[in-house]
């Protein structure tokens, strides 16, 4: 059987930032890798939970928000996939920034925190969101289009 792309990655290799997955035609998969793999520093569900119906409502109400197609989490609890069509890079890691930012600066319930929107809704935890989202922006902050490659 053909291995899939993201098990060709050396993940003994990547540190938190952000990278080229792959691109299939027009859809550009980004990893966004919020934490290095395999050394036992994971997101609990929670916090994983959070960021994703935050940051997946900010990206999806922004200026990218038509090329957003998907924005989930890894199962392996180490960061984020994020899908967009015809994507620049260089807009998607402006967008991702401000998505960021937004997150941390929210106050407010969270998005889809109620049992009619959400299948877990009790496993939110916005604080824990917050202070994830301030780390990785203080990891991508100065990050460009041209530092997409894995190392």
């Amino acid at each position: 059987m053909k291995q899939i792309a993201s098990f060709s990655v050396d993940h003994d290799h990547i540190v938190p930032g952000v990278y080229l997955s792959r691109i299939d035609g027009d859809i550009t998969t980004y990893d966004l890798r919020t934490r290095k793999p395999n050394c036992g520093d994971l997101m609990d569900n929670s916090t994983m939970h959070t960021c994703e119906h935050m940051l997946a409502t900010f990206l999806r109400n922004s200026r990218i928000a038509d090329s957003v197609i998907y924005f989930g989490p890894m199962g392996c609890q180490t960061g984020f996939y994020l899908l967009v069509r015809d994507g620049d890079h260089q807009e998607v890691l402006d967008v991702l920034r401000e998505s960021l930012q937004k997150t941390i600066d929210y106050d407010g319930p969270v998005f889809g925190a109620s049992r009619k929107e959400c299948g877990n809704y009790i496993s939110l935890d916005l604080e824990k969101a917050k202070a994830e989202c301030a780390r990785y922006l203080d990891v991508i902050k100065d990050w460009e289009s041209k530092d997409l490659v894995y190392p």
